[in-house]
């Protein structure tokens, strides 16, 4: 590789030389892709065998809590208390598939109520849950 000092007339050379630089970063480079760990890891994911047999049209069994602009709470359309909204999410809990809970508050159902109803299906323990008919609320103010 040949170096250059500048010119005859004793100035400095103005230009840097980038070939070293570029040599480094290549070999540099090469390290990094040597290096690298091969992915070898995967999820494994068990799939249903494919069956002939019919599969039931089965819908699971749900409930529907509903709570209206007059304070009360409504499951499966029976007016129901606090108390008993504990008791029936209770009795929920002990079926072998437990039911879906489905959460609908009236447009001007007390925002308070709707806060105590929460907090008492989250210390029940139920997993299953769902808000539902917020399509209605779809449009704000007439604006779609």
């Amino acid at each position: 590789m040949a170096m250059s000092g500048g010119r005859d007339d004793g100035s400095p050379m103005m230009e840097m030389n980038t070939t070293p630089l570029i040599d480094v970063m290549l070999v540099l480079l090469i390290m990094f892709i040597i290096t690298i760990p091969v992915a070898t890891h995967s999820v494994d994911i068990d799939l249903p065998t494919p069956s002939d047999a019919p599969t039931p049209d089965v819908q699971p069994d749900k409930n529907k809590v509903v709570l209206t602009a007059t304070g009360e709470i409504l499951w499966n359309d029976n007016a129901i208390n606090q108390s008993q909204l504990v008791a029936n999410l209770q009795e929920t809990l002990t079926f072998p598939v437990e039911p879906e809970l489905q959460f609908e508050p009236e447009p001007n159902a007390s925002y308070d109520l709707s806060a105590k109803v929460l907090n008492i299906v989250k210390a029940s323990g139920v997993s299953k849950f769902g808000f539902v008919g917020n399509e209605k609320y779809r449009s704000f103010g007439g604006v779609s």
